[in-house]
């Protein structure tokens, strides 16, 4: 592991965001790659699944983004946690935007729940933006980290944007997953299957590229944007993965599932940042 912060610290930190986000695409693609070996989920796991992934976005939203936000703050008191403040409410409303406009269908919801603007899109194309929506802050959140490492700031690190990156991996692992199994149930090929499961992931090089360019060109944004992405990711947690997992009767493992997720978010930030 000190080899591969060591490697990271070596080279461009948005080069190094690229490559992180290509790591948690990969396991998305993984993920949807089940799809080839089964035909039907198994709903206790799938829900557990999607608890363990809300686990994760809420163990890094503080971990590895508020509280290093909060801490590169300058003055005290009040003064201190205002760009936290600021950063967190306008990523939820970001996300609240995209929630209202981006035509979506969440995993576990019929097509008569269909969130945003109006559209013929078929369910697939849905089921994919709608876990595409989630991914954004995900990777603007690890381009971020890796950018404000670079620059030295107090509060970021290379270990913790590798523990980040880590920690989403393992998330996207079971998202992939998420819309890929459905899909194939309705009676999609393997093939179209898989491909939209993976898809939903390609947004995060490219969040993750923007963020760290971000941060690096305009420092002083860099608390804000720590705390947007922990904003964004807290509503997609509340608003989308919970009431998802929450659908069926197997809302103990669902829960049993977030709590094993901010454990190893937990860990692996202390352990690594």
């Amino acid at each position: 592991m000190n080899n591969i912060i060591a490697y990271f610290e070596s080279i461009d930190p948005v080069w190094a965001a690229f490559l992180a986000t290509l790591f948690t695409w990969g396991l998305t693609a993984t993920g949807a790659s089940l799809v080839f070996f089964f035909k039907r989920m198994n709903r206790a796991l799938f829900d557990g699944m999607l608890g363990f992934t809300g686990g994760v976005m809420v163990a890094a939203s503080f971990w590895s983004l508020l509280a290093p936000g909060i801490e590169m703050s300058e003055g005290e008191g009040f003064q201190k946690v205002i760009p936290a403040v600021v950063g967190f409410g306008l990523g939820a409303f970001f996300i609240f935007g995209l929630d209202k406009v981006l035509p979506h269908l969440h995993v576990n919801f019929k097509m008569a729940d269909k969130e945003g603007v109006k559209t013929p899109w078929h369910r697939s194309v849905l089921l994919t933006l709608a876990i595409t929506m989630h991914n954004i802050p995900e990777g603007l959140a690890i381009g971020v980290l890796f950018g404000g490492a670079a620059m030295g700031l107090e509060g970021a690190s290379i270990g913790g944007a590798v523990a980040l990156a880590m920690g989403i991996g393992l998330q996207n692992f079971p998202e992939g997953f998420a819309v890929a199994m459905p899909l194939r149930g309705q009676g999609l090929s393997r093939w179209k299957s898989f491909n939209y499961g993976q898809l939903s992931a390609i947004v995060e090089p490219v969040a993750a590229v923007l963020g760290a360019w971000a941060v690096m060109t305009f420092e002083p944004i860099l608390p804000y944007a720590l705390c947007f992405a922990a904003g964004a990711m807290i509503f997609v947690v509340v608003e989308e993965v919970i009431p998802e997992s929450q659908q069926e009767r197997y809302t103990d493992i669902a829960t049993m599932g977030f709590i094993g997720g901010f454990m190893v978010m937990m860990t692996l930030d202390v352990g690594l940042g």
